[in-house]
């Protein structure tokens, strides 16, 4: 469920109340060496103290760095844990009322001027991949709380609530997330979690409750908004000399197992013309992936990351093979056609070489386009504030895909040095993390004006 036409130009202003703390806002935003200028504050817009973010983007880099230099932050670790105790802290000391729910996201809300109003969202994740990086997902949780606390501190009280939001468990799956729109089954509770252990284990050590986790589901219209900020992931925006990436929307996920079944025989006495050889059935197919995504319009992407023939010896024909696809696009009929396209591929393959193959569906992630009104708010935001911008879509799934079911959404991305992430390497300069918060803040003000 989606709700563009609560989000639809042109903007209407809703008055909203403003402290007589015009001057300390106007000191709010402190420039560093080596950190670009910032535009300067608007009389009604929520001021942010860059280098109070740099502090704590510093203070969660000390939380789960391994000796290689990456960090081990997976969810429910003692790293986790020690984070969203550290983050919640900060939530407390900006004034804003912490509670952890069923599913085990952590939140801070505080309050607006109309009680009525449902709240405006914002937020993303302290979870990482082993060996990730300390900028995918904090950046937005620490942004957001920003954002809540430059309203408290110049005396900014919005029309509607705002609650900041950390998710659980987003590099395991979004479970945190998709729990809330009530798409997360029993069963995951026993899957692995990064880092080790089940996913059950992990949100139980979260404050979440693996039994009870059907009823964190909320209903549509429970908040009024969300947007995300995050880092690109990708190379773009550096590339082209840009700050700000506007998403257009984030791409839906389909995983497949993949299994070829042919003869397992043996390699030095089956002649080549009368072997049921599953590999080479496997190799052709997989040959074929690219070739077949590339050969169609659009910026569908399909993936084989992982394979293993049985029964694995060099001297032995294989008799099975097992793989898995991925493949990603905005639009899921796109997905589905091109998923239909490698089927058909794959029986012919088969076909020829006598074997079989079977797909088992494993995963589905839906394509979450960004909310158009939404969408153009951010835009407007970031232009507003003298950044360069691009609409651009994400390749990589995020938590806002999830509270698209109930919410209208949209997503700031800012530049990744040379597009990496998932790495020790993975690193965004505190400027374009500066710039971000700016262009969520200013994003979050004006969409208080209109839903």
């Amino acid at each position: 469920m989606r709700h563009d036409s609560r989000m639809t130009p042109p903007l209407t202003r809703r008055s909203f109340v403003l402290g007589t703390a015009s001057g300390l806002a106007a000191g709010l935003v402190t420039a560093r060496p080596g950190w670009s200028a910032a535009p300067a504050e608007g009389p009604d817009r929520i001021p942010i103290r860059r280098e109070r973010i740099a502090a704590r983007m510093e203070a969660l880099g000390e939380i789960g760095r391994g000796a290689d230099g990456g960090f081990y932050r997976t969810a429910g670790s003692d790293a986790d844990l020690a984070a969203r105790e550290l983050f919640a802290g900060w939530l407390r000391e900006a004034g804003l009322a912490v509670r952890t729910d069923l599913a085990g996201n952590l939140f801070g809300r505080l309050e607006g001027a109309d009680p009525s109003l449902p709240p405006l969202l914002s937020g993303s994740h302290l979870d990482s991949v082993p060996g990730g990086g300390n900028f995918d997902g904090a950046i937005g949780c620490v942004a957001a709380l920003e954002a809540a606390a430059g309203c408290r501190e110049a005396g900014i009280q919005l029309q509607h609530p705002f609650e900041v939001v950390v998710f659980f468990n987003e590099e395991s799956g979004k479970t945190g997330s998709r729990a809330l729109v009530g798409e997360v089954a029993a069963e995951e509770m026993n899957l692995p979690v990064n880092g080790g252990g089940t996913i059950g284990e992990a949100l139980a050590r979260c404050g979440g409750s693996p039994e009870r986790i059907a009823e964190a589901e909320v209903g549509p219209g429970t908040w009024a908004g969300f947007v995300e900020l995050h880092i690109e992931q990708g190379p773009t925006l550096e590339a082209d000399g840009l700050e700000i990436g506007v998403v257009e929307g984030i791409v839906g996920i389909r995983r497949f197992r993949v299994r070829v079944s042919g003869s397992q025989n043996h390699a030095g006495t089956t002649a080549m013309r009368i072997r049921r050889d599953a590999m080479v059935t496997a190799a052709r197919f997989i040959a074929a992936v690219p070739d077949e995504t590339v050969g169609r319009p659009g910026r569908q992407v399909a993936t084989v990351g992982r394979i293993e023939a049985y029964p694995g010896a060099a001297n032995v024909i294989p008799g099975e093979v097992e793989f898995t696809l991925e493949i990603r696009d905005l639009s899921m009929d796109v997905i589905a056609s091109l998923y239909d396209r490698l089927q058909t591929v794959a029986g012919e393959i088969a076909r020829r070489n006598q074997t079989e193959i079977h797909f088992e569906p494993y995963y589905l992630s839906r394509a979450a386009p960004s909310d158009p009104g939404v969408e153009d708010l951010v835009n407007d935001a970031a232009a507003a504030l003298g950044y360069r911008q691009v609409r651009m879509p994400s390749g990589a799934g995020h938590d806002a895909q999830s509270i698209a079911v109930v919410a209208p959404i949209g997503m700031i991305f800012v530049p990744s040095r040379d597009g990496i992430s998932h790495s020790p390497r993975e690193f965004t300069a505190a400027a374009d993390i500066g710039n971000g918060a700016a262009t969520l803040a200013e994003s979050l003000r004006r969409l208080d004006e209109v839903a």
